[in-house]
């Protein structure tokens, strides 16, 4: 498994079993650039395990088109609603698990750190960090939906705390 500091295309995932979002950012000659941002999304109607295995097959197939190194994935907080709550951790780890099968080095980043290494303060609101998103990708308008545009937050993160660990071996060396 690689280390956290060759990193330099991450998949960024906002888990939730209806809807998940991704985006797959890159670092190239010190810019960030959005490859591709969505969500994955499963029908309600459907068993939980079958919403499971759409989640993972949807998710292999971004990982096999974009070829992440990395997956940030938003840390699971107890949530006042226990269904949601139980949901998105299933959701996580089928995520996880999918990220081990193909050696993606994994990271997890509560709100605070994404909203801190994206606009540089934790208690950032949502726009802010949206607005963060757009200038740090060089985008004319916030992805979409929200779910999307958190998952580019997540990715920059690792991007961000990659580069950060890299400086720190070099200076080591």
């Amino acid at each position: 498994m690689r280390s956290i500091g060759a990193v330099t295309r991450v998949l960024g995932i906002d888990p939730g079993l209806t809807t998940t979002g991704f985006a797959v950012v890159e670092r190239s000659a010190g810019k960030l650039r959005a490859v591709i941002h969505g969500v994955i999304r499963t029908p309600k109607e459907q068993p939980v395990a079958e919403r499971l295995l759409s989640l993972r097959l949807q998710l292999i197939d971004v990982i096999a088109a974009h070829s992440p190194q990395g997956l940030s994935l938003e840390r699971v907080f107890f949530n006042v609603n226990v269904r949601t709550a139980i949901s998105v951790g299933q959701a996580s780890g089928v995520i996880l698990a999918t990220a081990a099968e193909h050696a993606l080095v994994v990271t997890h980043h509560s709100p605070t750190e994404v909203k801190s290494s994206v606009a540089g303060y934790g208690a950032a609101d949502k726009r802010q960090v949206q607005d963060m998103v757009v200038r740090l990708l060089g985008m004319s308008e916030p992805p979409k939906p929200a779910d999307a545009a958190d998952a580019c937050a997540l990715a920059i993160c690792m991007l961000n705390s990659s580069g950060l660990n890299r400086a720190i071996q070099e200076a080591l060396r």
